[in-house]
């Protein structure tokens, strides 16, 4: 049997059912609970921890660390994706993967050498991502396509909401290390128990699958990316989350290292003001990009001027390493990976090949989000060894989203 046969439907696939009442909101619960994890462990618990540890290499120590963790979940990611589309269920996954990683967070806040928090961040990292596999595939699972660009709008506004809030709640306990995980791990097996006690699944209803070789798995596994909108859509979503984590991933040294602060402002507390700046600016894209381009029935144009114009503002940095620089340059920053990552989400569920094997394509997708993370934090060590500085960090940053907005132009499906 060859793998386009294994591809090929036998029937097409069914709409998805009408969503639950709540259940927009409990994703969007699910999936803030999620990046209020990312976004506080990796913008200031770990690199404190990290700078705690060995001051004079931390920016090589983060990269590894992070580089690392990413393969995890790169790997864990599309893996989870395929065995929650077999297994017909959700909520296992979500539950199970949120509490794994609630474990992994009580080990990385005992962590005592960096040896230790890389291996604590990359379960964390792996859990986490069976997690998000599941949690990902809910939209097109039970969203109708009129809808996507609503649903994943609203899906869209967790990253600023479950930003603002890991940040805050690392920054305020960047002291007390071992809370701060256990406080962002806790929000996770939380929000994944409220989503799998009041969403409860629907059991899918598939033939059993046909015995297959490894090779032919394989090729079945990675099939959506020889579609031609979706292999676009994946490359651009790349880009962005590429030139975004290389900056983005670090803030708080850049702070410390490059931004003149101001007097008795330390750079956690400095993270503390940015970061509901730019979650502010990055929900308000979220909503008006999700929302309009439904209206208009337009997509494309949204991501590819989000893209380009989070390209244009990371040279306000580098022009004026000053606070002021850096509360522009954040509020743009927001607006664009906002908007971007709403409409570009809206798209991706609008040209998966097969709705059928929606978790597991969007499990391949997300390589597109954690792939990157792979090799920004390389990247980025070697640019501020190499080059001198953060100021080319930036520009190169700013060149991949450029990449990444021309990447929209030959997707066919959506206009």
């Amino acid at each position: 049997m060859t793998a386009d046969e294994l591809l090929r439907p036998d029937a097409p696939p069914a709409a998805p059912a009408p969503p639950r009442r709540g259940l927009l909101l409990l994703l969007l619960l699910a999936n803030s609970s999620m990046f209020a994890l990312y976004m506080g462990v990796g913008s200031v618990l770990l690199p404190t921890q990290i700078a705690d540890m060995d001051p004079a290499n931390k920016v090589a120590v983060l990269g590894a660390v992070g580089g690392a963790s990413a393969v995890f979940g790169t790997v864990f990611n599309p893996i989870a994706g395929a065995l929650s589309d077999r297994s017909g269920r959700r909520n296992p996954w979500i539950l199970g993967g949120a509490l794994a990683s609630l474990a992994g967070m009580a080990f990385l806040g005992g962590a005592r050498t960096a040896l230790w928090a890389g291996i604590g961040w990359c379960l964390v990292q792996a859990t986490m991502n069976v997690y998000q596999a599941a949690v990902t595939a809910i939209v097109p699972d039970r969203i109708p396509l009129a809808r996507r660009g609503t649903a994943s709008a609203v899906v869209g506004l967790a990253l600023p909401v479950g930003g603002t809030v890991g940040v805050m709640i690392a920054s305020q306990t960047a002291g007390r290390l071992t809370t701060g995980y256990l406080v962002l791990g806790a929000l996770a097996a939380g929000a994944a128990l409220l989503l799998a006690a009041f969403c409860r699944d629907v059991p899918s209803r598939r033939e059993p699958a046909p015995s297959v070789s490894t090779r032919e798995k394989a090729a079945v596994f990675l099939s959506a990316l020889a579609d031609h909108d979706f292999r676009w859509a994946f490359i651009g979503r790349a880009l962005m989350v590429l030139g975004y984590f290389s900056v983005v991933g670090y803030q708080l040294y850049i702070l410390d290292d490059h931004i003149a602060l101001p007097d008795g402002l330390e750079p956690a507390d400095a993270i503390a003001v940015l970061t509901p700046l730019s979650m502010g600016a990055m929900a308000l894209s979220t909503v008006l990009g999700g929302v309009l381009s439904d209206r208009w029935n337009r997509r494309k144009v949204f991501v590819g001027v989000s893209a380009a114009l989070a390209g244009v503002v990371t040279v306000i940095p580098v022009i004026s390493p000053t606070w002021t620089g850096m509360l522009v340059f954040s509020v743009l920053n927001g607006l664009a990976f906002g908007c971007f990552m709403a409409v570009d989400t809206a798209v991706v569920t609008l040209v998966l090949p097969r709705a059928r094997d929606a978790a597991r394509d969007m499990g391949v997708l997300n390589i597109a989000n954690a792939g990157p993370q792979i090799i920004a934090p390389f990247v980025a060590s070697a640019i501020v060894t190499a080059l001198g500085g953060y100021g080319p960090l930036f520009l190169i940053g700013g060149a991949l989203s450029l990449l990444g907005a021309l990447a929209i132009v030959p997707i066919r499906k959506v206009r």
